[in-house]
């Protein structure tokens, strides 16, 4: 499914734990990661360029240990003033099925901040996106940064809205269900969808149809009702239920969610707590 996956990196020490995660992309049928590094040439932000040299060789060196792992493994460094943009390039050149970018620093007031460049991949991406969650350790540095990432498939949370625009993340749960160990699936019902009689029978119907698909592909799992605003509600049953991955379908995308993070899907990046896997409506 995710044959070719492309990991955006930005060379600093945090982002090593997300190369030792990628490993477990095997299980998600990967056998090539292109690791990518894209310098931004603008003024004041060049530091880099003319430097290439060294950041292939910086990625050589962790493209080793995936070697040893089994994954075939090639390194891409490109100068663009537009970095997302070029990575998005990268993925078209390299046939990538999905894209990894890691979230970046992290502060007591909010518990997630996602660089620029992360903000407009996950925004413009018609690819999977897999954001990896990166928790400090230390002294909360940057430089002192763990990923939270092991056994991404022991038990993964589908949250649909049910909607046509889901269909694409409910498939890829489906697929995913059938090497994870568990697979819930959870829809979310505003108060104004509550005001329907019809809101909570029709969408245990649907869940239950989910489940259903997700049993004959050889998983198991639970359909889940639950009410609430939905960004903080699907991450607090992810959280209660101690979920290893979010799978959640990327859309409604309008003025002012192209102008800031303001999708279900990109919001729960902010406070997820765990790797969300976002897959754009077909």
């Amino acid at each position: 499914m995710f044959e070719t996956a492309l990991v955006a990196l930005d060379l600093s020490p945090a982002e090593r734990p997300i190369v030792d995660c990628l490993p477990e992309l095997k299980r998600w049928g990967t056998n090539k990661v292109v690791l990518t590094h894209v310098i931004k040439v603008a003024y004041a932000q060049g530091a880099g360029y003319g430097h290439e040299d060294e950041y292939k060789a910086w990625l050589e060196k962790n493209a080793a240990p995936l070697k040893a792992a089994g994954l075939e493994v090639a390194v891409v460094v490109r100068a663009a003033g537009a970095p997302a943009a070029e990575i998005f390039g990268v993925a078209r050149e390299s046939k990538a099925k999905l894209i990894v970018v890691g979230s970046r620093g992290q502060n007591m007031v909010r518990k997630l901040f996602l660089g620029s460049v992360a903000r407009e991949i996950i925004r413009k991406a018609t690819l999977p996106v897999l954001l990896q969650w990166m928790e400090p350790t230390a002294d909360a540095t940057k430089a002192n940064c763990e990923a939270v990432c092991k056994s991404m498939l022991e038990h993964v949370l589908l949250a649909t809205d049910l909607s046509k625009h889901s269909g694409a993340a409910e498939a890829v749960a489906v697929a995913l269900a059938s090497v994870a160990a568990r697979t819930d699936c959870l829809t979310v019902l505003t108060p104004e969808a509550l005001k329907s009689p019809t809101a909570l029978p029709m969408s245990e119907a649907a869940l239950d149809a989910i489940l259903d698909r997700i049993t004959k592909s050889g998983g198991n799992g639970e359909a889940l009702v639950a009410d609430g605003e939905p960004v903080k509600t699907i991450a607090r049953i992810a959280r209660e239920r101690e979920c290893s991955l979010l799978v959640v379908g990327k859309h409604g995308q309008n003025r002012s969610a192209r102008a800031l993070i303001g999708s279900t899907a990109a919001r729960l990046c902010e406070i997820a707590g765990r790797p969300v896997l976002m897959v754009p409506s077909a």
